[in-house]
Order: C-alpha cells, then sequence, then structure tokens
C-alpha cells in the first residue's frame, strides 16, 4: 500500500477530529494566478453607484481572468478607494469558479483581487480529477496555487 494511501487512511479514519479541527490543505488550478490581469465581467444586467463606488452585475454572470473564470447569478463589484481598478468581487447564487482543470462550487464567493485570495463559503464542493472535496468553507491563495478547507470537511477519493 503507497505511504501516500496509509496517510490518508490516518488522518481520516483514525483521526478525523484534529483533521476537522486544522482544516485540509489542497492545491487549486494548475499554476499561480497573475492578479494583476485584466478582469472581464459580461451579464445581463448591469448598475453602477457612484456614491459607495460599486456595480452590480446580475444575471449569468462570467468574468474572466487569466486562466480563472467564475459564473454567479450575482457579482458586486467593489472599486478601490480611488476608484483606480477592482478591489474585490462578491458573487452569490450558484457560483461556479474554475482553474485550469479544478472545479468549484460554492453559494457565495469573494475575490479578493489585492490579496489575490477567495473565499468559498456554503456548500463548498471541489472537483479534481477524479476525486472531490466538500466543506463548509474554503480559502484559496491564488498567487501560489494553494486552498484551505474547514468545516465539515469531507473527501472521496477513488482509485482509478
Amino acid at each position: 500500500m503507497p505511504i501516500f494511501r496509509l496517510m490518508l487512511i490516518f488522518v481520516f479514519f483514525i483521526n478525523p477530529l484534529e483533521t476537522l479541527a486544522q482544516g485540509f490543505q489542497v492545491a487549486f488550478g494548475n499554476s499561480g494566478q497573475d492578479t494583476k490581469l485584466p478582469v472581464e465581467v459580461t451579464a445581463d444586467s448591469l448598475s453602477v453607484n457612484q456614491n459607495d463606488g460599486s456595480a452590480i452585475f446580475k444575471g449569468n454572470v462570467n468574468i474572466a481572468q487569466g486562466e480563472m473564470r467564475m459564473k454567479a447569478d450575482k457579482v458586486n463589484v467593489h472599486y478601490s478607494s480611488d476608484t483606480s481598478g477592482i478591489a474585490r468581487l462578491v458573487a452569490t447564487g450558484e457560483v461556479l469558479l474554475t482553474q485550469g482543470p479544478d472545479i468549484a462550487e460554492a453559494d457565495m464567493a469573494e475575490y479578493s483581487i489585492e490579496d489575490g485570495t477567495v473565499l468559498m463559503r456554503g456548500n463548498v464542493t471541489v472537483v479534481q480529477d477524479i476525486n472531490t472535496i466538500m466543506a463548509d468553507e474554503m480559502t484559496m491563495n491564488l498567487r501560489d496555487n494553494t486552498a484551505e478547507m474547514h468545516g465539515s470537511v469531507k473527501t472521496i477519493l477513488k482509485s482509478e
């Protein structure tokens, strides 16, 4: 039995409480994301609020930045304080995030472009090749291609 499989058996079956308390770390996507690339947004409608520096895209929202793609029912765009660029995106309603071959779904996602992080909450499901990981919350660091899962982490590992 390969050492990796023995480690997984220990982590998930012999010591499950420690695994849930610490979270579960995974990679997401093929490589790091360049968060300085332009962000392209398409949607059915757009409303802009000049007072608070935000914009709301609704209906079939599609976001692309480099290799990363995000889809949602609604995305609230928050601009930086000097309105020179986007500070963060908050997506709600059937959020789907893809980067390379990896796919993540959740009820909501907040992408902080300045930090290069994505926080996904609510029914998070990550599909990587033939394996699936589910949790209450996932925090991704797009720059170094890592993700950490927290809360009711469940992993389904399949052999080929």
